[in-house]
């Protein structure tokens, strides 16, 4: 039986649910598909940050040779599985021509303003929908442990402040009264005050939850397994439980987005990127707040009387098989950094797969064919951080409106000479 729809949004992660709840406040019909359960992707297992300060994208100066340093080593914080894979190579080439500094010049202030866009867009859905989901404006605190991430980390600081985000440089001793769990023998520490935090699967469910209130179909464990298009636009979406004709489509569906649209003949610069989180019962007196493990890229997050270590980024392909070693690095990382005691304990292991685009920007607009098409993925490890701008620009774009901030810059086209088809 085929179901008529206004708009159908495909991907129930903050991005999708975000686009979801602006484009229903907006008065569209909305019906929102999800493969598995509300907020269960990558979006349920993160370390829950909002950080403006993680504005410079990983494709820097110098990623290439971290890169080719750490990505034979299946226990480092990037890891490549090598295979024969034309699209991680394509993407690779990709990534190199933005590791440059020239590019980052241009993709900060972008990163920047959608980001801050973002956080006030959180405090005023908080207030607004009552949601209980832990918001808080915390700051984040990095520490650093060598002479040479220090150097990196005063550099990137540095550029921070030319684009107006302020920090707070420390040495060890500043450190260790910032944070009493510190241990004493770092090299030094950056705080960003102007970072928040929130419980991220608790955030989504809970708006999930006004949505479908106010009347927005949500149907999980619906996967998308076709299109019908004709006259260059989307007539119909075939999934495994019924076929919905549509107006509008939204593609909000993060790692899985490629796989979603090939049928469509296009090609999305987005790679699935897998991330490792661990939760526990806080070993000792809870964080005072979010502390960036620097040189093992490892965040710690308390969550109330619970600590979340997460990190760790493998090129690996979709998959959701957990590697032993990966974790054991982020358990070893914890204790480098804390004073904590990392003996066994009872413990939750989350994988997910986080959407990684070339230079570090999302991929936010149309596509131009189909023409209904609306696409919004490639967040990398900033969808929690920038989920309900982008679902503002999203409907924006929907209704035909200016968009608050410019998206040319985070075109879907800007990686194939402005088309998105294979």
């Amino acid at each position: 039986m085929t179901q008529k729809r206004d708009v159908v949004v495909i991907g129930g992660g903050v991005i999708g649910v975000c686009a979801a709840y602006y484009l229903q406040r907006a008065g569209r019909r909305v019906t929102l598909l999800e493969q598995g359960e509300i907020g269960s992707g990558s979006s349920h297992g993160n370390a829950g940050w909002i950080v403006p300060s993680h504005s410079v994208p990983l494709a820097e100066p110098g990623a290439i040779l971290r890169g080719l340093r750490w990505m034979f080593n299946p226990k480092s914080p990037f890891y490549i599985k090598p295979r024969i894979d034309f699209d991680l190579f394509r993407w690779l080439l990709h990534f190199r021509a933005a590791a440059n500094s020239r590019a980052v010049q241009r993709t900060v202030p972008v990163a920047l303003e959608l980001s801050r866009m973002s956080l006030a867009l959180y405090e005023d859905l908080v207030a607004r929908e009552e949601l209980d989901c832990g918001f808080a404006k915390s700051g984040l605190l990095g520490i650093y442990r060598t002479s040479r991430g220090w150097e990196d980390a005063l550099e990137q600081a540095r550029l921070l402040s030319e684009f107006g985000i302020p920090s707070q440089i420390l040495n060890a001793a500043e450190v260790v009264r910032m944070e009493p769990n510190a241990r004493d023998d770092t090299t030094g520490g950056v705080f960003f005050e102007g970072d928040a935090n929130v419980r991220p699967g608790a955030f989504v469910r809970e708006l999930a939850l006004r949505l479908y209130e106010s009347g927005c179909e949500i149907r999980t464990n619906t996967e998308v397994l076709g299109f019908d298009v004709s006259s260059g636009r989307i007539t119909s979406i075939r999934t495994s439980d019924e076929e919905y004709t549509v107006d509008t489509v939204v593609l909000a569906a993060g790692a899985w987005s490629p796989r979603v649209v090939k049928e469509l003949g296009l090609r999305l610069p987005v790679q699935p990127a897998k991330g490792y989180s661990i939760t526990f019962e806080s070993p000792g007196e809870p964080l005072k707040q979010p502390l960036m493990l620097a040189e093992a890229r490892i965040g710690a997050t308390p969550f109330g009387q619970q600590l979340r270590l997460a990190g760790t980024l493998e090129l690996s392909g979709i998959n959701l098989n957990v590697r032993g070693r990966r974790v054991n690095a982020i358990r070893e990382a914890m204790a480098e950094y804390l004073t904590y005691d990392i003996s066994p304990r009872e413990e939750n292991v989350w994988v997910g797969m986080r959407p990684l685009s070339p230079d570090g920007l999302p991929l936010i607009g149309r596509v131009g064919n189909p023409s209904n098409l609306v696409v919004a993925t490639g967040h990398s490890m900033t969808g929690m951080t920038q989920g309900p701008a982008t679902g503002m620009l999203v409907s924006q774009i929907v209704l035909g409106k200016p968009t608050d901030i410019d998206i040319e810059p985070m075109s879907p086209l800007r990686f194939s000479g402005g088309a998105a088809h294979a």
